[in-house]
């Protein structure tokens, strides 16, 4: 076996590519040396002889008259045919073996450059078609550098990039760390297959459960949805196919044993475990626990919920910087509006009345929420051009919806001026004088009283009932400006 037979079977075996797809590479690589010492008009057949182990070269030359040769290069006259075969015939092809030694130097590294870009080639594709069915996987790899883009992993025969969006914010690398992460993309590029990574994808969070939970990878539970703060907190909402295997139970595992597998490789991040349900109200009521929810209120064609809990619930249903509702209207893709009791009791209170109000107009109350007005005190303030913008308002409806209020004793507080409250115009901030000081009770604004028969006949709010779905009169509690709270400890890691 000759030196170039063993090379080749050599590479191929060490690299992983076909001996079919070497031995091309190889013809070719010759076929581009020879045309680039003799020219393009030359006729040259490569071959790879695989008994002798070499490459075998061979010029056609096409035989003509005597006089005629125009190309030495691509033709050869007569005699000269006839003195080598003294059977050729006019336009027959002649082959003449080169010899791939006189190729020189030049022509020799031209066939090295090319052997080494196809053989390069090759092993990439190589790698590509290793790994572009591989999205979904979880791969385990070397930290090797950063770079702009993020980091880049070593998984072996070719890398990864860990961009920085997709790692778990405060998480730190240096090199030589060993990390698992999840692959989300295979790109083809001329540099080799790119392959995107990710340590904060909702999928990798399915992964790592599959992994360690023989029910979620055999289908007995299945993982419904997830709903990520990468680094802090998750939701994962889980549904068991067999009556007799406990959704949670089989996540957690004896003594939280599988989950604190997976909250150890995101880096201590909390995971609650969340019962799917297929009626939307009882499902998010076990994805805003921790907190105890009293009632919730579905709007089905706006996709919305009106959740009600007790006051000393309000800061755990909201969580952190909201972090709990907003993990939970994520896991159901529906927003979520947090009441307290007290505040629910107020909003329905002031609907009540509206509705009495919007009854004597003779309007729709859902008219009067959508122009802006949730109280009776904002109508008794507004001016005439606002209630008259209300849809289906006229100027005899509104002098009606007026004369109401101040049956209900509903009046627009009085606005001061600086005369009136007895200050200097050219001093503002400093004291009034004695000589101008109004009494005292000038000074306090007229209260906003209820105490009137029409008050006092109307119904009272009914505590435990709920707005009605097709025009909720809501306020929604702001989770981002929610008091912070510590949630209490339940089924997470």
């Amino acid at each position: 076996m000759t030196e170039l037979k063993k090379a080749i079977d050599q590479i191929s075996k060490d690299r992983g590519i076909d001996r079919d797809l070497l031995v091309d590479t190889l013809e070719e690589a010759v076929r581009s040396s020879v045309i680039r010492k003799y020219g393009e008009n030359l006729d040259v057949e490569v071959s790879y002889n695989d008994e002798q182990g070499e490459i075998e070269v061979y010029q056609f030359k096409v035989v003509v008259e005597d006089d005629d040769v125009a190309d030495p290069a691509a033709e050869i006259c007569l005699s000269e045919a006839r003195a080598i075969d003294p059977n050729v015939a006019l336009e027959d092809e002649m082959g003449f073996k080169l010899a791939v030694e006189d190729l020189g130097r030049i022509a020799a590294q031209s066939a090295k450059q090319v052997i080494i870009q196809r053989m390069r080639d090759a092993e990439q594709e190589i790698i590509y078609e290793e790994y572009k069915d591989r999205k979904g996987e979880i791969i385990s790899g070397i930290i090797q550098r950063r770079d702009r883009a993020g980091w880049i992993i070593n998984l072996g025969r070719t890398e990864a990039l860990l961009p920085k969006e997709e790692q778990i914010p405060r998480e730190r690398y240096k090199r030589g760390d060993r990390v698992q992460a999840f692959i989300i993309e295979v790109l083809p590029s001329g540099r080799g297959p790119q392959i995107i990574v990710s340590r904060t994808h909702g999928n990798y969070m399915k992964a790592l459960f599959a992994r360690e939970v023989p029910e979620v990878s055999d289908g007995t539970v299945k993982i419904v949805g997830v709903s990520r703060d990468p680094g802090s907190r998750a939701k994962v909402s889980v549904i068991s196919k067999d009556r007799d295997v406990d959704p949670v139970g089989a996540c957690v595992g004896i003594r939280g044993s599988r989950i604190q597998n997976i909250v150890q490789e995101l880096r201590g991040e909390r995971i609650d475990i969340v019962v799917w349900n297929p009626e939307i109200a009882s499902y998010a009521a076990n994805a805003l626990s921790p907190a105890r929810v009293t009632r919730i209120s579905v709007d089905e064609d706006e996709k919305s919920l009106e959740v009600v809990v007790t006051d000393d619930q309000l800061n755990l249903a909201i969580g952190r910087k909201g972090q709990n509702v907003k993990l939970a209207a994520k896991l159901l893709g529906w927003k979520i509006d947090i009441f307290t009791e007290s505040r629910f009791r107020e909003v329905n209170a002031s609907k009540k009345f509206l509705e009495q109000l919007a009854s004597v107009a003779e309007i729709h109350v859902d008219n009067i929420i959508a122009a802006g007005f949730v109280s009776m005190e904002q109508l008794a303030e507004a001016e005439d051009a606002a209630i008259d913008a209300i849809q289906g308002m006229t100027p005899s409806k509104r002098d009606d919806l007026r004369a109401a209020l101040k049956l209900m004793g509903v009046f627009a507080k009085p606005e001061e001026t600086p005369d009136e409250a007895g200050l200097d115009e050219t001093d503002l901030d400093g004291d009034a004088s004695e000589d101008g000081a109004p009494e005292e009770a000038a000074l306090e604004p007229a209260t906003s009283e209820t105490g009137s028969d029409a008050a006092q006949d109307a119904p009272e709010t009914d505590q435990e009932g709920i707005a009605p779905q097709d025009s909720p009169a809501t306020t929604p509690v702001d989770a981002d400006s929610a008091p912070a709270a510590d949630p209490e400890k339940t089924d997470e890691a």
